[in-house]
């Protein structure tokens, strides 16, 4: 197993979480955020866990974003 393995692995389990990250914010939303329809248009702060899982996309983005350059560079 060498290194390109290793990224691309890497890439495999950040891409699983960020989707799973970007799905669970979507709270309250169901099956018509999906279609794109637009079901609340009412701004509200994000507090306790809403603000944690934003983080949290925010750094699996860059992470994603840091392994994906990495893994160019390495092949």
């Amino acid at each position: 197993m060498n290194l390109s393995d290793f990224f691309d692995i890497a890439l495999i389990i950040t891409s699983i979480a960020l989707i799973g990250s970007v799905i669970l914010q979507n709270k309250g939303v169901g099956l018509g955020g999906l279609t794109g329809a637009d079901s609340s248009s009412v701004f509200t702060a994000r507090r306790g866990i809403e603000k944690t899982l934003f983080w949290i996309t925010i750094g699996l983005s860059g992470l994603f974003f840091i392994l994906t350059i990495l893994a160019v560079v390495v092949s």
